[in-house]
């Protein structure tokens, strides 16, 4: 009888198993168990997402961990890249930032629970000006926004809570005001600098702010335990996998690389089953219109910036909604 019992939780096992292959076609991607006992993702999806078609990996955990990031460049490639695409020659500044980090947790425990979850990335563009958006914002099961665009004053446009905020060091909050004690901030490093800086910090020494395109914060408003690093792999997709940018640009012109909005919809689609956009519309034929939903830049900074392609960015965004990758909520 018993022998028998154990037959049958098997064939359910793998009757499982198999349907979740079929369903999830052929895009079906093979993680090591050791790296999936510190994945938590949160319960499997019986159906893929609407966008599954455009990653490599559907199931990516996309933060680094000082245990095995090493091991982890190895097996996706991200040791045959330099920053902002892979750990390439700066792999002990990476190993210095992990070292002062609590966490490399996706989600709480509370949050693990919820499967299939729907995620909203709310980028900082002046559309999402008097739209009300707030409180829609807020439904959502994961909020992703970036760098410093605020929360305080503008909730009823943009919402109240956040799930993850990405940043660099020239764009991250320095004013305790604007910490949500219930987020998860994510580094986004593009050059070795970042993370020297956050290893100072975390270390409580005095920073070297030589070398950054812009001062960077001095101090640090947040927990270690909130603190993320986003794995390269990210960034490295979103550059190639979908706005296939060219690997080398010609002598004449300056590399381009993602903007983190774009960034933070790759990460998006690697942690989330639906993905709503709001915030990524902007104004091009009037240069004086508001750049973002807070301060006074206007759409005139946006043509002078030689480190994005802008325009390649919103041909994706375009395509992406097109096809119902994603669903707009400010499409005007």
């Amino acid at each position: 009888m018993r022998g028998y019992l154990v037959a049958m939780v098997l064939s359910a096992v793998f009757l499982y198993y198999a349907l979740h292959c079929i369903l999830w076609g052929t895009n079906v991607s093979w993680i090591p168990a050791v790296e999936m006992k510190r994945r938590n993702h949160g319960q499997p999806c019986l159906s893929k997402p609407a966008f599954a078609s455009l990653l490599r990996f559907q199931q990516f955990h996309p933060f680094l961990c000082a245990a095995d990031f090493k091991k982890i460049a190895s097996l996706y490639g991200s040791d045959k890249f330099d920053l902002p695409y892979g750990i390439r020659t700066s792999g002990e500044h990476f190993r210095m930032a992990l070292s002062r980090l609590q966490s490399c947790d996706l989600f709480d425990e509370s949050d693990n629970s919820v499967p299939c979850k729907k995620c909203v990335v709310v980028g900082n563009g002046g559309v999402l000006k008097n739209k009300s958006l707030g409180e829609r914002i807020d439904s959502y099961d994961v909020i992703i926004r970036m760098n410093s665009g605020p929360v305080l004053g503008h909730e009823g446009d943009v919402g109240r809570r956040t799930t993850f905020r990405l940043f660099y060091p020239e764009s991250v909050f320095s004013d305790p005001d604007h910490n949500d004690p219930n987020s998860t901030v994510i580094l986004t490093a593009f050059k070795p600098l970042d993370l020297k800086w956050l290893w100072e910090l975390l270390m409580g020494g005095k920073i070297n702010t030589n070398g950054f395109w812009k001062k960077p914060a001095v101090n640090l408003i947040y927990r270690p335990d909130q603190i993320r690093i986003l794995d390269p792999f990210i960034i490295r997709t979103a550059t190639y996998d979908l706005l296939h940018f060219p690997k080398v640009f010609p002598p004449n012109q300056k590399p381009k690389h993602p903007t983190t909005g774009i960034i933070a919809i790759t990460l998006a689609f690697h942690i989330c089953h639906e993905v709503h956009l709001a915030g990524f519309r902007y104004n091009f034929s009037d240069l004086q219109s508001p750049l973002h939903y807070y301060g006074n830049a206007t759409m005139s900074l946006m043509n002078k910036n030689a480190y994005h392609n802008v325009s390649a960015e919103q041909l994706f965004l375009k395509d992406i909604i097109e096809r119902n990758f994603v669903i707009n909520l400010t499409p005007d």
